[in-house]
């Protein structure tokens, strides 16, 4: 009997994997073969570097979309990806209990919020302090990177402090048994055995700062031109999906697929490259 309920669950199992498999072959499937006939219609360097968006003209370049994305995403690296580590750290190694209990509910909570929620939040708040900080409409790609700064950070936190407390105690009871400090030991012992699994959490968050859609489009400005500075106006690759894929027919139509290509390669080549700075982390 035993044996037998261990062979079903292999079968559950194995028939999960499969779905899983099956289903990202099919997406991919689907994208390429509409995206791609789409770029070889356009041309592919006039798609992807071109400067102009205009599908009333038949005019279809990706390139603005595509800076927007890339440096909305590197803005909210740069603003969540040390918020979140170091709040990790303080969470695993220097947070009293008593905080704690109230810290890691919290955090749980920011992951539950609807991303709706968190560009309305932006709209009412971070674009009219904007718009009174620094002048203009407050729609820019400086509001875009807090809010999706905002974002990333109980994907990284959560991640990166199941990794840290993964570490083996006696790795941080060794350096203080060497004469290191507490904080020495966290920050030179404990951080650095946990890099695998602090970058994995900051992979989950890029992942997630690069496909959001719904909060940057509500503080964002969805201009679809090249950025030219924090205070401009941008359009991501999966803005430019969505607010015209309702109407979009045709070449259009096809040319938003093609969009939704290049963000897929795009994650592909930032995946492929965190996985790449992990494995020569661990063979160091």
């Amino acid at each position: 009997m035993n044996k037998f309920k261990e062979n079903f669950m292999h079968g559950v199992f194995l028939f999960s994997a499969c779905a899983s498999i099956l289903a990202v072959a099919l997406i991919c499937i689907f994208l390429f073969a509409n995206g791609i006939p789409a770029m070889a219609k356009i041309g592919l360097f006039d798609f992807i570097g071109g400067s102009q968006w205009r599908p009333g003209n038949n005019v279809y370049g990706i390139l603005p979309m595509i800076l927007g994305s890339i440096y909305v995403t590197a803005g909210a690296i740069i603003i969540g990806v040390p918020i979140g580590i170091l709040v990790a750290i303080f969470m695993t190694r220097f947070c009293p209990d008593k905080l704690y209990k109230i810290l890691k509910p919290a955090v749980d909570l920011l992951a539950g919020i609807p991303s709706v929620v968190y560009g309305f939040f932006g709209l009412m708040v971070i674009v009219p302090l904007i718009r009174d900080l620094f002048g203009g409409s407050g729609t820019s790609m400086l509001a875009a990177s807090i809010v999706l700064g905002i974002m990333i950070l109980p994907t990284i936190i959560s991640v990166s402090e199941s990794a840290l407390r993964a570490v083996p105690e006696s790795y941080y009871e060794g350096s203080l048994a060497l004469g290191a400090s507490h904080e020495r030991s966290v920050f030179k012992v404990v951080l650095p055995a946990a890099t695998s699994g602090v970058m994995a959490g900051v992979i989950l968050g890029v992942g997630r700062a690069i496909g959001e859609t719904m909060a940057v489009i509500m503080v964002a400005g969805n201009q679809a031109i090249i950025p030219r500075g924090l205070l401009t106006g941008i359009r991501t690759m999966t803005a430019n999906i969505v607010l015209e894929m309702g109407y979009a027919a045709d070449l259009h139509r096809e040319a938003l697929i093609a969009t939704a290509v290049v963000l897929f390669v795009f994650i592909l080549i930032i995946n492929l490259s965190f996985s790449i700075l992990k494995r020569r982390q661990e063979n160091k």
